[in-house]
């Protein structure tokens, strides 16, 4: 009978495994095995694997990080077109300007849903929009007070593209420009 080192169960001498705890008795008959660690290769504890994982995943996503931040276009770049012709032009940051001429005094909403600004002011007065120059453009303006004409002008690229004006006492202009 062999006993197992590690259990202590009574095997029986032909065992290769003890039958209770599966540990290795012999590689072959009669010849006991040391069980103990191999001191040959890696024997890093989980604790240093975890630590070594955790440390990559750390410097993964630093680098992510730093290449998706330099990769962003800046709000301040100009925007490049393309035109169906394929000629490459390259505009303003801010392609719309809204002109507001007024007698009196006015306010306004311009811009699109997504870039909204609101003004106000008497006489004339000029704004550049932060739009690209394919998105729609909305101007809403209206008189406060005085008497005479209320107009408002959109301008892209130095270009009238719209214009819209009123004489009536408070009346609201609007202006729609569909790229």
């Amino acid at each position: 009978m062999v006993k197992c080192p590690r259990c202590g169960y009574e095997n029986s001498t032909a065992s290769t495994y003890c039958v209770n705890c599966m540990y290795v008795l012999s590689q072959e008959k009669g010849e006991t095995v040391n069980n103990s660690k191999n001191n040959k290769g890696w024997n890093i504890s989980i604790a240093r694997k975890l630590m070594i994982v955790l440390g990559l995943i750390v410097i993964i996503l630093l680098l992510f990080s730093f290449v998706n931040n330099n990769s962003q276009v800046s709000q301040n770049d100009t925007l490049n077109v393309v035109a169906d012709d394929g000629s490459h032009h390259q505009s303003a940051s801010y392609p719309f300007k809204a002109i507001i001429k007024g007698d009196g005094d006015w306010s306004a909403k311009m811009g699109n849903p997504s870039y909204l600004v609101e003004k106000s002011g008497s006489g004339t007065r000029s704004f550049s929009l932060d739009c690209a120059a394919w998105d729609d453009v909305e101007i809403d303006a209206q008189k406060n007070s005085g008497e005479g004409e209320l107009k408002i002008q959109l301008l892209r690229n130095g270009e009238v593209v719209a214009e819209n004006s009123t004489t009536n006492g408070s009346d609201v202009v609007k202006l729609y420009f569909d790229s």
